[in-house]
């Protein structure tokens, strides 16, 4: 795992960003082995074995993952909407995916990623960062799903099953049912008992600890082989316009990303997840693809419902919805958790323009522009309008020029997966200062 490797990296090049107006020449934040390996403090990176075995409970997780006769439609799995060779998010460009008895029955919010979730604590109302004179309340964070409404892998993996509109058994007892049935019922049985189907809501929980098993454990979850992560390591180098895009993700006047989207150590110096885990109100258009919001009077709220019930009463959350981690951000096909971008250049653009701009977003109502209009006007107070990029002055001046969101971008694309190839031959530990 990365440690302190990582700091010296982002240090680094917070210094050139400080110390160079441009940069010239690409950079190369490697961190050179010493010259006496022996009497020098050493760092260690382990790079993720793709050969570590399963757990038993891992291995039956696996195959519930991708086992589509679990479902009522007989064609969906886990899988269908978490595609492992899309970093486990959709291999399609819907906004919400399709699923239900006839695979037909639309979802109401566009579908993440199941890499790197591992980290995510459990949800708080208040979560608090060090500040210069005493705490400095950062509102929620924390907790699974777009609403943070569940606390754990288990319990997230654990819905998809009963969901009409998705694997569709509608009850613990339905899937539990169709699971006693099938080829797996003797390995499930094996590990949780003899009486693992005595009773349902056990069983679909049951269920839901072996999927959660299978995502923690194997490294295709967390492979951590993006260039990003080859470049902390040393092992690359930055071109000139992803070193740019670094600087523009850091600025506080400019992209200001590294503010929700953290790429700090994290405790144990894990790697960077880039997310804060927190929730943010950013006002996204309303999609007219996801047929719920065919009903003019249909929002999805977030952190105050109609998912989540807990919070309803909370109506300064409304229009919240969690920070996702920008890791394999660049391979997604949707964006936002309504889904309503379709490519990444456009979701850095509605970040700049938002509000220097936003005629290009909005629809004009009456002949005004409708703001924040997936939002019923009583909650659009909540969206963020004092951080950059957002523009908080009104004034037509936008934060980051076209150059500066087209490095922005170069950067974002070196946090996806699959730069650095690692397997059992290169999985040995390797030794940096």
């Amino acid at each position: 795992m990365f440690t302190r490797s990582h700091v010296i990296v982002v240090s680094l090049l917070l210094l050139l960003s400080a110390c160079q107006k441009h940069v010239e020449a690409p950079i190369t934040p490697a961190i050179n082995a010493p010259k006496n390996p022996a009497s020098a403090n050493k760092i260690y990176v382990e790079y993720p074995k793709a050969d570590t075995p399963l757990s038993p409970q891992a291995q039956l997780g696996k195959k519930l993952f991708f086992d589509a006769t679990l479902s009522a439609s007989g064609t969906m799995s886990c899988a269908t909407c978490h595609h492992p060779d899309h970093a486990y998010a959709p291999a399609n460009n819907l906004a919400v995916q399709l699923g239900g008895k006839d695979m037909r029955q639309a979802g109401t919010r566009a579908v993440p990623s199941l890499r790197y979730l591992e980290f995510t604590p459990k949800f708080t109302r208040h979560f608090y960062l060090p500040a210069s004179e005493g705490l400095e309340d950062e509102g929620p964070a924390g907790g699974f799903t777009h609403d943070g409404a569940l606390d754990s892998m288990s319990k997230q993996a654990a819905v998809p099953l009963p969901a009409a509109n998705e694997m569709a058994n509608l009850t613990a007892a339905g899937f539990t049912e169709k699971l006693q049935r099938s080829t797996l019922a003797p390995e499930f049985i094996k590990i949780f008992g003899t009486d693992a189907f005595k009773t349902p809501d056990i069983a679909l929980e049951q269920a839901g600890k072996a999927l959660e098993a299978f995502e923690t454990e194997d490294y295709s979850f967390h492979p951590y082989t993006s260039k990003f992560d080859a470049v902390v390591s040393g092992e690359a180098q930055f071109t000139e316009s992803e070193a740019r895009g670094f600087i523009v993700f850091h600025n506080p006047n400019k992209g200001n990303c590294a503010k929700c989207h953290s790429d700090r150590v994290g405790g144990s110096g894990r790697p960077a997840q880039f997310t804060d885990f927190g929730f943010e109100a950013i006002g996204a258009p309303r999609n007219a693809e996801i047929p719920a919001n065919k009903d003019p009077a249909y929002f999805d709220l977030g952190l105050c419902g109609p998912v989540r019930k807990d919070l309803s009463k909370e109506t300064e959350y409304c229009g919240m919805f969690k920070t996702p981690t920008l890791r394999n951000v660049a391979t997604r096909q949707v964006f936002l958790h309504n889904g309503v971008f379709k490519s990444l250049d456009d979701v850095i653009h509605f970040y700049a323009e938002r509000d220097s701009k936003p005629e290009k977003w909005f629809p004009k109502v009456h002949g005004k522009i409708e703001l924040y209009n997936d939002l019923p006007k009583k909650y659009r107070n909540n969206v963020d309008h004092f951080n950059v990029p957002f523009n908080p002055k009104k004034i037509t001046a936008q934060a980051m020029t076209e150059a500066e969101m087209q490095d922005l971008l170069a950067f974002l694309k070196t946090l996806d997966d699959g730069y650095r190839k690692v397997g059992p031959e290169s999985a040995a530990k390797k030794s940096v200062q």
